[in-house]
């Protein structure tokens, strides 16, 4: 065990090895490392030196790019698993449009505005027909009819009208008609009764008498009033100024189906035109009539 341990203190270098490796600088660390090789060996005073540390050198660049090829070669060929994903794969997109988040998507979407239906062309009395009952009107009253069984007895038949809303039926029955109103009506001058035995009528007297109803119940289609055609039979029941007032409207409706100025403006234009007629001296070639 002695001449073991005398031989291990031969071995041993004079003096400890101290170098630190600068990346920055390792010919700085090469010439501290051939120093503490000349000093604990006679390596660099072989002939052979230089080739024997140029071989040295050789095999490490060798073993090094060795190396390195082999690291690329494992990165190429063992790829990440990928998460399966049940959306088909999209096109590869732009770098520029990935990093640029589309201001569209921080919207909240905004829902589609339902087209609405296109007004209805009236019936000959200015309403509707429907399946179980139908309704007209003129400026002044809109009229209910409601088939029922023959022989109905007014005792089987509710009847409930309010200022907005009215509801209609046979008793034990679901309601035939039941809604809101399009506009108010007077409820101390409407009345329902049973014509023939078979069919009953309501009388609804309107609050505003100078505009048409585009439905009689909420729910119902729209009719198109431009289409209306008032009975002239019964303009001359109405005081002179309401007379005037319908009429008025009459004659504008016509004229806007026509494409043709209402009365407002055809007063607009004669009024213009007279003003001119007064001015001569003045310039209207650049006058516009709206």
């Amino acid at each position: 065990m002695a001449i073991i341990s005398e031989m291990q203190e031969e071995n041993k270098p004079s003096v400890p090895f101290e170098a630190s490796l600068d990346p920055s600088n390792p010919l700085g660390f090469l010439e501290k490392t051939f120093d503490f090789i000349g000093k604990e060996s006679d390596l660099l005073l072989k002939e052979s030196a230089e080739k024997d540390i140029a071989t040295a050198v050789t095999a490490a660049k060798k073993r090094l790019s060795e190396a390195e090829k082999k690291k690329k070669a494992e990165k190429e060929t063992v790829k990440p698993i990928e998460k399966k994903s049940t959306k088909e794969s999209l096109p590869p997109m732009d770098p520029m449009e990935v990093e640029k988040p589309k201001k569209e998507s921080l919207k909240p979407t905004e829902p589609k505005e339902e087209a609405k239906p296109k007004p209805i062309v009236p019936n000959k009395g200015n309403g509707l027909d429907f399946e179980k009952y139908s309704w007209t009107q003129n400026l002044q009253e809109v009229t209910v009819t409601i088939p029922i069984p023959s022989g109905t007895k007014s005792r089987s038949v509710t009847c409930e009208i309010k200022k907005n809303r009215l509801k209609v039926g046979l008793k034990g029955q679901d309601p035939i008609v039941d809604g809101e109103f399009f506009n108010a009506v007077k409820p101390d001058d409407c009345f329902w009764n049973i014509e023939d035995q078979k069919v009953v009528s309501v009388l609804l007297t309107k609050q505003d008498q100078m505009q048409w109803w585009k439905y009689c119940v909420k729910g119902e289609p729209e009719i198109d009033t431009q289409k209306v055609e008032p009975e002239s039979s019964k303009l001359s029941d109405l005081d002179p100024e309401t007379r005037s007032s319908v009429e008025k409207m009459m004659f504008d409706q016509r004229q806007k189906q026509m494409g043709l100025p209402t009365s407002d403006e055809i007063e607009k234009q004669d009024m213009m035109k007279k003003f001119m007629s007064q001015h001569p001296e003045m310039n209207f070639s650049n006058a516009k009539f709206n």
